[in-house]
């Protein structure tokens, strides 16, 4: 089977050359991987990185370099969907690293039969200080972060989604592309849409593949913000292809919006306990993040730090929601 690795990057001349050496030292046939490299318009070295991959070559059956005028994570995968002539595609996120065995992996489990499939994802540092270290505990934690398979899950199973998944091409000939209007969600409706038609997204905890947590909490902030924004929007693109789970953060920010008025006119019962029950969850949930870790003093912020991550995302959803009603949404995915 022929396999087309794709990468969609903007500015990530650090974190590239890592992953592309990962790509380099893949243990499936190289004369049967196809590389696209994807260029989302950066002002840093990506382009000039992903050309000396192209000069190399690295014994690959084919590299290409191509552009994304349109910038968006949706309409680079289009660009790849456009032009690559693999028997299947794995999609790859540039914040990422990869076992030497993650594409075998992939290809063994489409090659009994399965249409699309992906395995666990964990988060890692670039490189540990107790503040990144804090980081990711609350990236990796269940209250910080997410319950998705993709995360934790040790069971092999069928799932609603998956984070750097290999697709066959018969699925994408039959769905169309990615919706170029969504951000951060456009995997969520795809995968809704591959449900919808009849394929079934397998999950197996034998595929590794590593996502880099946020280097600073203004970037983890700016990327909960841009979570919770357009899940919001989905709404309206796509309502079946989001969970209660994924507006929790936009009910906390109501509650305190909803409690501290009623707290102004004379009933803060409810402010105590909502706040009393928060911050109650936010420490037990710090002290289980931390159990088995080495201690250190930062960890005492850890529920600060949940605090500002759910606020974050909440008022992302909040203004998705004063928003929706006046976002133009039209479909544009069809392969054309």
């Amino acid at each position: 089977m022929k396999i087309s690795i794709c990468v969609v990057a903007y500015n990530e001349e650090k974190n590239l050359p890592v992953l592309l050496n990962c790509i380099k030292n893949q243990t499936y046939c190289h004369d049967k991987i196809e590389i696209l490299l994807v260029d989302s318009m950066s002002n840093d070295n990506t382009r000039r990185l992903m050309n000396e991959f192209l000069e190399t070559k690295n014994d690959f059956y084919q590299v290409k370099v191509l552009e994304n005028p349109g910038r968006k994570l949706a309409c680079g995968w289009n660009v790849a969907l456009a032009n690559y002539t693999g028997d299947a595609i794995v999609r790859i996120d540039a914040h990422a690293t990869i076992p030497d065995d993650f594409v075998e992996k992939n290809i063994q489990i489409l090659s009994k039969g399965e249409y699309a499939c992906g395995g666990i994802r964990p988060n890692i540092i670039d490189d540990s200080t107790p503040w990144k270290e804090n980081l990711l505990l609350a990236e990796q934690s269940m209250f910080g972060s997410s319950i998705a398979s993709y995360r934790r899950s040790k069971k092999e199973s069928y799932v609603k989604s998956i984070f750097h998944g290999a697709y066959r091409r018969e699925i994408f000939n039959k769905i169309g592309f990615y919706n170029e209007q969504l951000g951060r969600t456009e995997d969520n409706e795809i995968h809704y849409r591959m449900r919808k038609a009849g394929f079934k997204i397998f999950y197996s905890p034998d595929i590794i593949s590593y996502q880099h947590t946020r280097n600073t909490l203004k970037g983890m902030l700016k990327q909960k913000y841009g979570n919770g924004y357009w899940v919001s929007l989905t709404l309206k693109a796509c309502p079946g292809c989001l969970s209660l789970f994924h507006f929790v953060p936009f009910f906390f920010v109501l509650g305190i919006i909803i409690t501290t008025i009623l707290s102004v006119v004379g009933f803060p019962v409810l402010s105590y306990i909502m706040w009393g029950t928060y911050w109650t969850v936010a420490v037990l949930m710090s002290f289980l993040a931390v159990k088995g870790q080495k201690k250190n003093m930062q960890q005492l912020f850890l529920p600060i730090l949940f605090f500002l991550l759910h606020i974050s995302y909440g008022i992302g959803s909040f203004v998705g929601i004063i928003k929706l009603p006046f976002w133009k949404y039209r479909k544009n995915f069809d392969n054309e």
